[in-house]
């Protein structure tokens, strides 16, 4: 069956080291046994992964734009495994928000999420089955493509 960062790796990708935070809040969070993130950029390297280098996704470069919400999922998940110690502590991606940078009547931001929802399931088999809203926003912080949000239950140690 092998560990999620072997199925990361399996699906072409790596998990990127958690990105330097660029203001007054946390990568990700927990409250019970769920974790929040924060917005996650399609950030590699400290630098945006840009459809069309301008940031607005329109029918031109939706290819790019789905690949930049796998870039950010797994910007998401290393935020995630900053709380775990491990993505092997998932039980379950519960909810996955997509804000879109989106040009005048795009309204295909749900294909752009799916690049993100079909990365979820290659990696998380039924467990990354979730729900899912994906938004058309005018701008994003960096002029950045979309901006993307998880959250997942996991299994912590009972704390005595």
């Amino acid at each position: 069956m092998g560990s999620i960062e072997e199925k990361i790796i399996k699906a072409g990708f790596t998990l990127p080291q958690l990105s330097a935070v660029a203001g007054l809040y946390s990568p990700a969070m927990r409250t019970g046994n769920l974790v929040y993130t924060s917005g996650q950029l399609p950030l590699r390297n400290g630098k945006l992964v840009e459809p069309g280098g301008k940031g607005r996704v329109n029918d031109v470069n939706i290819e790019d734009a789905v690949h930049a919400s796998k870039v950010a999922l797994l910007n998401a998940l290393a935020a995630i495994k900053s709380i775990t110690g491990t993505l092997d502590s998932i039980e379950r991606v519960v909810k996955l928000t997509l804000y879109v940078a989106s040009e005048y009547l795009f309204s295909s931001q749900h294909l752009v999420a799916n690049g993100a929802s079909s990365l979820l399931h290659e990696i998380f088999g039924e467990l990354g089955v979730h729900t899912r809203s994906a938004v058309g926003v005018a701008e994003l912080p960096l002029n950045a493509s979309l901006e993307l949000e998880l959250i997942v239950q996991c299994k912590f140690p009972i704390l005595q």
